[in-house]
């Protein structure tokens, strides 16, 4: 399991461009979360094009791209969630 948080400046028409090029791209590989935070369950060559795939894309100057490894005992359980959205199941079926 992997977290993928970013935040790509949006003060210009590039910067909106690389947004929507960073959010299509963790949309391919896992689970939005929150606007800019994505859940993904990757094997090691997904994790590596991922991370290849989105550096491609943000300016080192002006964004930031987070990546957390979990690992493999992660555990569902221990994640509380509260507010609107339902939580899901990253290990269930997941429809692209």
């Amino acid at each position: 399991m992997h977290l993928v948080l970013y935040d790509v400046d949006t003060t210009t028409a590039k910067g909106r461009t690389r947004l929507r090029k960073v959010a299509k791209i963790c949309c391919n590989y896992g689970q939005r979360v929150q606007n800019s935070v994505f859940e993904c369950m990757l094997t090691g060559a997904q994790y590596a094009k991922l991370k290849a795939e989105l550096l491609s894309i943000i300016d080192d100057e002006k964004d930031s791209l987070r990546i957390y490894s979990l690992g493999k005992k992660y555990n569902r359980d221990k994640i509380e969630h509260f507010g609107t959205k339902e939580s899901y199941n990253p290990q269930g079926t997941l429809l692209i």
